[in-house]
């Protein structure tokens, strides 16, 4: 099993980049391999995910190890192959996703090409409690404490969750006073997200 390629990235195509290491260029499909053309002819590590069939060998590679793995898990889901996963990861933010997992939101998950009712609600109900761990702050680059402090990260990350699964920054913008306080009371991100669509569903 290749857990990680690490080399110059070489070139790119509509769905695969070439890294080249040690004499060999490795072909990495990827969600959005265009997202890497600012590294071309730098030396990247990408993490990877290595899909044996009868007639041919892929290999999947990801810029980040938590976004290696939430490809795994949802390869987990009944009837989503590794085209599927990867269109879904091209689609939207790792952060995004998990956070219309475990929020059971079906609309937007549905909102996905190749993802119709049924898949996302399957999609839920496979991965809800396997995602339990890793929560979308698990994705986003936090801003230094120095910045922002620990109240303003936590708030910052559960409306830019919340801005993910569809809703208006005027709605946004509604209940910030509330999670404000609740920030302040201690409440952590995910906290945070939950009250936050608590708050929405009353309108």
């Amino acid at each position: 099993m290749i857990d990680f390629v690490e080399g110059t990235i070489d070139y790119i195509e509509s769905d695969f980049i070439v890294v080249a290491a040690a004499g060999l260029g490795y072909r990495l499909f990827c969600p959005n391999p265009y997202a890497f053309a600012a590294d071309q002819g730098q030396i990247k590590r990408l993490f990877t995910h290595q899909y044996v069939r009868e007639d041919a060998i892929y290999l999947y590679g990801f810029s980040k190890r938590e976004e290696r793995d939430l490809f795994r898990r949802l390869l987990d889901v009944s009837g989503l192959g590794p085209k599927g996963a990867l269109a879904i990861l091209a689609a939207a933010r790792p952060e995004q996703i998990v956070a219309a997992i475990q929020q059971e939101n079906v609309q937007y998950l549905t909102s996905f090409p190749g993802i119709g009712k049924k898949t996302a609600q399957r999609m839920i109900l496979d991965l809800k409690d396997k995602l339990k761990g890793m929560t979308p702050s698990a994705f986003a680059v936090s801003p230094p404490a120095s910045e922002t402090g620990g109240l303003g990260a936590a708030l910052g990350e559960a409306l830019d969750a919340l801005g993910a699964l569809g809703y208006t920054d005027g709605e946004l913008q509604r209940i910030k006073p509330a999670l404000k306080e609740q920030a302040q009371q201690g409440a952590g991100v995910e906290q945070l997200i939950k009250q936050g669509l608590a708050l929405l569903a009353r309108g």
